[in-house]
């Protein structure tokens, strides 16, 4: 019988069909067992032969070493998720899954590069104010390394550098390609100073939205690792976000209630935040006024922004995984890695992908100001990238 740090074949196989997407038919079809043998295994009813998990291994393209790793370290129950209400209970299930192999691939690899942990502040008071939230974000600022009034060029290598790996999502897909969702943005988790934190979020169209998220989770590792029992973690993530991303002494004097949508997209351009997320940065801040907000967001609603805004915001990649296995494995990693790390290699591509070629920055440009303001805009810049991730 496995032990309490230890995961049942079963289990693990389990683990392999929510990673892949697989129903129990999928896989009785694809391996020729039957859905009978399959839900006796999972259930630990049967103990299952290893010729037959060889079976399942090969028909999924997975190691065999996978379905007698040790399980991940994190308690799924309490992850914390940027998503909406209304998301699938099945994805956010699968996700947590693909979450935590992405935290036991992650703490092995930085384990064994022995890259540092990240030095974060972090919240134990129970009730904080708003005033304790942005005083952390300051705080924050300074773990990373980063000015305290300045905009962030890189918010994932900034993180990156500090020891917090970051990882997209892209969820396999039976049918080919990759499980995309618009009702799930982020998960993350960190066990404190000394231990692995990594931030996961699905990649999406547009770079500003992919910052908050990254913004947020990051409050959540700095807000709600002590304190699991917060009245509104999401609101307070949200501030923190914000207070990230900018900060309150230049947030007071650039945003004011005069300042027009033409003025918003400007600093869109500069601080890589979305439009709709200034207006409420501006009343974090108490520049703006309740009478005003709304009369901001009803014209952002009447241009069509409330979706699509003007200015666009670079995407931003993530580094980190990608060179520590680069180091371990060779430059190649990605079939040496799987069997080594037990992972499924499509899992494994997707949170360390291979970095592609970054096209020359370009300046902002402004090209109208009157009815859509439209900047051309590569989005934050890669400078600034730590030693470690630049060989």
């Amino acid at each position: 019988m496995p032990t309490a740090l230890e995961a049942s074949p079963g289990e693990r196989l389990r683990t392999l069909r929510d990673l892949l997407g697989l129903t129990g038919s999928d896989l009785a079809e694809m391996t020729g067992l039957s859905q009978s043998w399959i839900s006796q295994v999972e259930t630990n009813a049967r103990e299952p032969s290893e010729d037959r998990l060889r079976l399942v291994a090969e028909a999924t393209d997975t190691p065999l070493s996978f379905f007698f790793a040790k399980p991940s370290s994190v308690p799924l129950d309490s992850l914390r998720f940027r998503k909406m209400a209304s998301a699938s209970r099945t994805l956010t299930r699968r996700i947590s899954t693909f979450y935590g192999e992405s935290f036991r691939v992650t703490e092995e690899v930085t384990s064994e590069a022995r890259y540092p942990s990240p030095p974060l502040p972090y919240a134990t008071a129970q009730d904080l104010t708003e005033e304790d939230i942005e005083e952390l974000a300051e705080q924050t600022r300074v773990a990373l390394r980063l000015a305290p009034d300045k905009p962030i060029p890189h918010l994932t290598r900034a993180l990156e550098r500090a020891g917090v790996a970051v990882a997209p999502i892209v969820l396999p897909d039976p049918a080919g390609g990759g499980v995309t969702t618009n009702k799930h943005f982020g998960v993350s988790y960190w066990a404190g100073i000394g231990e692995t934190a990594l931030i996961a979020y699905f990649p999406g169209q547009q770079g500003d939205r992919d910052r908050f998220t990254l913004a947020h989770e990051l409050g959540h590792l700095v807000l709600h690792s002590f304190r699991p029992r917060a009245a509104d973690p999401e609101g307070e993530a949200n501030r923190f976000a914000g207070a990230l991303l900018f900060p309150r002494v230049r947030a007071a004097l650039d945003i004011t209630d005069r300042l027009t949508l033409e003025g918003y997209a400007r600093l869109k351009a500069n601080w890589g935040m979305s439009i709709q997320a200034l207006v409420l940065r501006g009343a974090a801040v108490g520049n703006i006024g309740e009478s005003r907000k709304k009369s901001l967001y009803v014209q952002i609603s009447q241009r069509g922004w409330r979706k699509n805004e003007p200015v666009n915001v670079g995407q931003e990649s993530p580094l980190l995984l990608w060179t520590l296995l680069s180091r371990l494995f060779g430059d190649k990693p990605y079939l040496p890695a799987s069997e080594r790390l037990a992972i499924q290699p499509a899992v494994l591509r997707s949170i360390a992908p291979q970095p592609q070629a970054m096209p020359t920055p370009s300046a902002s440009k402004v090209t109208d100001v009157t009815n859509v303001v439209q900047f051309k805009r590569r989005g934050p810049s890669a400078a600034g990238e730590p030693s470690a991730l630049a060989h």
